[in-house]
Formats: C-alpha cells, sequence, structure tokens
C-alpha cells in the first residue's frame, strides 16, 4: 500500500513519514514550500523519509497539482489519497474516483464544502441553522435584510479560514457592500451566502470516525469573534469544556447527529462549528469534513494524548489502531476519554515592522509554543484566520485552570510583542 499524501502546512508537525511508517509502499507527498517556510523550517533538499517528496512552490497552480497528483498516484501505484485541508477535499475525492481507490467520492465531499447543501441536509434533519439564502441579486440581498434585519453575514459558498467572511452591522455597510458584489454587468451571484446574524458564543466540536464510529470528540468554545482575525491586536483565548459542563454532552450529541444527516465516510476527521446563543439554543453554523485548523490539532493531542491527524490518516490507510481499544460489541473501537483539559492562546499578524517578540515559556504544562516571524521583519495583514504572529497551546487539570494560565500567557504575548 502506497499514501499519496497532499500537504499544504508546514511538515514537522505532520510527521506522515513516521506515522504511516508500515505501509508497504511507503509515503508519497506534494508539499507546499511557501509553508515551509513560513512555519520557520528550512526546506528539505531530498525526500527525508518518505518515497518521494515533491516540493511546489504554492498550491495556488490548481493545474500544476491536479496533475502533479495524477501522475504521482499513477507512478507509484497509489492506494490510498490522504488531504486534511479544506482546499484539497474536493480534489483528493476526484483522484480517488478516478483511481478507484477507497474513501470518500465528490458526491459524499459536497456537503461538506457547500455551506448551502449543507445547511438544507442539517435543516431536513431538525437540526437549527441560521437562515439564510443564495441572494443572487442585489435586490434579494435587500429584501433578506428587510426580512430578518441587520447584521447579516456575508460568506464565500465554499469558503475556508473565515476568507470573505464580512459581517455587515449597518445600512451604509449594507449598501457599500451590495456596490462590491453586485456591481453592474456582473449578473446573479450563485457563489454568495448570505446569513442571518446569530449572537452568542461559538462552540466547536472536533474528532475522528474510525470504521464508522466516533473514536475522538470534544468541544472547545471560541472566547473571541472568528471575523474579527484582521483587526483583533490582542491575545484570542480558545479552550475545551469540562466533562462536567452540562454543555458538553449537548454539543457531542448535536455533532454525532450534523454527521450522520451529512453522510461522512467511515474514517475521516470533522470539525463542527456551533452557536450558543443567549436563550441556551445551538445552531450549527458549519461542519468541515477534515481536522481542525488553528493549533486546535494540538489541543486535541493534549486532551487525548494521540494526534488526530496521525488517527485519521492511520484508520483511512487500514493501519491497526494502538491508540484505541476495541469496542466491547466487537463491531469497532471505544471512544477515547479526555486525560486533561487543554487551550490555545493566539496572536494574529498584523501590519508593521517586528520589533520585539515574546520570551520562550518554559512552564511545563506548554505543550506547544510557536512564534513565526522576527525582529526586524515586516508583516502584513493577516490574510486567513490561521495567519498567526505567535501561538501556544497549554493543558490543565479543569478548565478554570486551563484559562487561568491561557489568560496570563496572553497577557504577555501582549506585553512582549512590539510592532511598529
Amino acid at each position: 500500500m502506497t499514501a499519496l499524501v497532499l500537504h499544504r502546512f508546514p511538515l514537522g508537525p505532520f510527521p506522515y513519514d513516521r506515522w504511516l511508517a508500515e505501509l508497504d509502499g511507503g509515503v508519497v507527498m506534494i508539499a507546499a514550500r511557501d509553508k515551509i517556510e513560513a512555519g520557520g523550517e528550512r526546506v528539505p533538499d531530498g525526500p527525508g523519509g518518505y518515497r518521494h517528496l515533491e516540493l511546489v512552490d504554492s498550491f495556488d497552480d490548481e493545474e500544476l497539482i491536479d496533475r502533479l497528483a495524477r501522475d504521482l498516484a499513477h507512478e507509484y501505484r497509489v492506494t490510498h489519497v490522504i488531504a486534511h485541508h479544506e482546499a484539497d477535499l474536493i480534489r483528493a475525492a476526484a483522484l480517488r474516483e478516478k483511481f478507484g481507490l477507497a474513501g470518500q467520492l465528490p458526491a459524499g465531499v459536497l456537503p461538506f464544502r457547500d455551506k448551502v447543501l449543507m445547511k438544507r441536509k442539517l435543516a431536513d434533519a431538525g437540526i437549527a441553522v441560521a437562515p439564510h439564502t443564495v441572494p443572487g441579486t442585489a435586490d434579494a440581498v435587500r429584501a433578506f435584510a428587510a426580512e430578518h434585519g441587520l447584521p447579516l453575514v456575508f460568506k464565500a459558498r465554499d469558503g475556508f479560514g473565515s476568507i470573505g467572511l464580512r459581517i455587515v452591522r449597518t445600512g451604509e455597510e449594507l449598501a457599500e457592500r451590495i456596490a462590491e458584489d453586485f456591481a453592474p454587468g456582473t449578473g446573479p451571484r450563485e457563489d454568495l451566502l448570505l446569513e442571518a446574524y446569530v449572537p452568542g458564543r461559538m462552540c466547536h466540536v472536533d474528532g475522528v470516525v474510525a470504521g464508522g464510529r466516533t473514536v475522538m470528540s470534544w468541544p472547545s468554545q471560541y472566547q473571541y469573534d472568528l471575523s474579527s482575525f484582521q483587526a483583533d491586536g490582542g491575545a484570542r483565548v480558545d479552550l475545551t469544556l469540562d466533562p462536567s459542563d452540562p454543555l458538553t454532552p449537548r454539543l457531542l450529541e448535536l455533532a454525532q447527529e450534523a454527521l450522520a444527516a451529512l453522510g461522512g465516510p467511515a474514517d475521516f476527521a470533522f470539525h463542527a462549528e456551533v452557536f450558543h446563543t443567549p436563550d441556551d439554543r445551538l445552531v450549527v453554523c458549519e461542519v468541515a469534513a477534515r481536522p481542525a485548523g488553528a493549533r486546535i490539532r494540538d489541543v486535541l493531542t493534549a486532551v487525548f494524548g494521540v494526534h488526530p491527524v496521525e488517527l485519521a490518516s492511520r484508520a483511512h490507510t487500514g493501519l491497526r489502531m494502538p491508540a484505541l481499544r476495541e469496542a466491547g460489541d466487537g463491531a469497532g473501537w471505544e471512544r477515547l476519554e479526555p486525560v486533561r483539559m487543554a487551550g490555545q492562546v493566539l496572536m494574529m499578524k498584523r501590519p508593521g515592522t517586528v520589533r520585539g517578540i515574546p520570551l520562550t515559556p518554559e512552564e511545563p504544562w506548554v505543550e506547544f509554543y510557536g512564534v513565526f516571524a522576527e525582529p526586524g521583519e515586516v508583516l502584513a495583514e493577516a490574510a486567513i484566520s490561521s495567519d498567526f504572529l505567535a501561538a501556544a497551546v497549554l493543558s490543565a487539570p479543569t478548565r478554570e485552570v486551563c484559562e487561568r494560565r491561557l489568560r496570563a500567557l496572553g497577557a504577555r504575548f501582549e506585553s512582549e510583542i512590539v510592532i511598529d
């Protein structure tokens, strides 16, 4: 068996060569040079532990990536295609379909990528979602605004990483948005999704399905507004909910219902975002058939003691699962239980010249720490919600202690990071 990995991340946090070392045909990878460099890593000058490592400048050239993926899949007789970035899910599914490989196919990916189809399937299953429409025209936007009021949320129908996400709060902002999105001569817009604003704190449930069963799953809560990543100059904290929190079982159950409604494959990682409203309702925002972004993967690793991407990749390739125990009914594996709580604290990149960076924290509960700029470096505005200047993952026995540690480190970030 040989796995082809489509990889637009730094290499260090994802050692597929070690995770999938038992594959007799090895691992073939297409990796992005710009992401490796952005992660502060040295670009490899050879394949390392991979059977073949194909480096591209970036994944921006879609035709090049498609051609390379097809050629490598054919040359190395690939049996499994792995992709854990939202932008590559359809590409990986198309490769599986073309070569007759196991895993999620294009028809199965669409409910997770097309937000309109996603919300329809969720609503049909009785799951609450925000009122929404594909407005198509400026008049349709105005009619939706008249019915639902402001704020309104504009987003790409197949977007990810909060790219293009805009919250319109005033009539003036709405007029500006309409003028930008529906300029004369543009024609009907089928790529734009318009939603009524849902108040409340955003929660997320992250996990892994293996053999058709959820074997890892846990909820967290963002302590910040996701859409503010380009304007937020302070520390952004996100952390897990305690097992005793009344919200925990509700979120876990809702995530299971959403996955069932969308029809995920037998083996995959997932990231579900859910609003918890002031009147205690749970409203699903989106569900993705891939691991979470930011440092949530490291948070899950701290909580469960195993990396979710490793778990999902081993499940997809049919390798043994030493981190899991057989279920009593003999039909799969038992669900992992959390061994601690964890969270992340983030600082976004912002325009200017870096003059000071944080001192490296040395507390034993720091599970991950990274600074992604150097003094003297000139930064641009954050382009995506995971465009960090600094990030850390901390653990603790309880959520309360974890939040206290995260806030303290966040205050250090705010005082020690200096950008002119």
